[in-house]
């Protein structure tokens, strides 16, 4: 769906450049008209009326606004709410205050029991301000590990960013030297200099196919079913695949292309246009239902 300003009735299809806002109360409004209608730095929302200020507009992230809302209003929550399962004596007590937590979250984003949800807020912030402060210093497990992980992967970057740079300034030196070296046998050498250059290049391929097959351990040159020494190495067949055979313990079930013939689709409800695009067939969904319908029929339990 082509995202659209409520206020002008601009598209993003008319207009590419347009941004959507978004601020506490959850309706958008593009760019333009937010500057139009908060020039003051203060106005209502043409949605619901309710006063904003223009400072509080952020750009919408998502397609729904509803989505921006719910993100604001949990970051803003947890960050008072910034408990741990370790601030807990049990883990029911924990999944007591998450769910407590989700509740805020929910009624703030529905506009629900907006004012009791609002003093229990309250409350919560005044019986619990020296922890909230505490928290806030505080990584939590999976923080710390988190910064452990970039960590790592930070050094193993840095590394083979330093091996791959030792590869091509010893690369530059050797092509320096191949290239002084041709340069010596050219002006000192007793050989035709079409001789030299010809063995300058066989010495160059060489050196350059000894790279590919070290990175790749394949020999380009050789044939198939031929490793880079001449034996013969084993190639796999071609998959075949085959359908897995599953028992159902229960009757043998018809052929999935011949249940209309059968009248097994006789009150079957036809698939739509858009099942169809997605895969779906009336066959599909019956075969389903005689498998769980057949299933177990003939199962025996173990009288041990």
């Amino acid at each position: 769906m082509d995202q659209v300003c409520p206020r002008c009735k601009t598209t993003k299809y008319r207009n590419p450049n347009m941004k959507l806002m978004v601020n506490v109360c959850g309706h958008n409004i593009c760019e333009t008209c937010v500057e139009l209608l908060f020039v003051k730095g203060s106005g209502a929302c043409p949605e619901c009326n309710i006063p904003l200020r223009r400072t509080n507009f952020r750009l919408q992230l998502f397609e729904d606004a509803n989505v921006d809302k719910e993100v604001d209003i949990r970051r803003r929550i947890l960050k008072d709410f910034n408990k741990q399962e370790e601030d807990f004596e049990s883990l029911r007590e924990y999944n007591d205050y998450l769910e407590m937590v989700e509740d805020i979250i929910f009624n703030l984003t529905n506009n629900l029991e907006i004012l009791e949800t609002n003093k229990k807020i309250q409350q919560y912030k005044d019986d619990n301000k020296d922890n909230i402060m505490k928290n806030r210093s505080r990584l939590s497990k999976d923080a710390l590990e988190l910064l452990d992980i970039l960590s790592m992967e930070e050094k193993y970057s840095k590394q083979v960013k330093l091996e791959m740079k030792v590869l091509e300034d010893a690369e530059k030196v050797a092509k320096i030297k191949n290239k002084e070296k041709l340069i010596d046998d050219l002006m000192f050498g007793e050989t035709d200099a079409n001789q030299i250059l010809e063995q300058h290049r066989e010495k160059v391929s060489a050196e350059e196919k000894s790279k590919a097959i070290f990175s790749t351990g394949l020999d380009m040159d050789t044939g198939p079913g031929q490793s880079s020494q001449g034996a013969s190495v084993t190639v796999d067949k071609p998959y075949v695949y085959q359908e897995t055979q599953v028992d159902i313990m229960g009757p043998v079930l018809p052929d999935i292309g011949g249940l209309g013939e059968a009248g097994y689709l006789q009150h079957i409800r036809v698939a739509s246009g858009a099942e169809r695009a997605g895969g779906y067939v009336e066959s599909l969904g019956c075969y389903r239902a005689l498998q769980e319908a057949m299933a177990g029929l003939y199962f025996m339990p173990s009288k041990s």
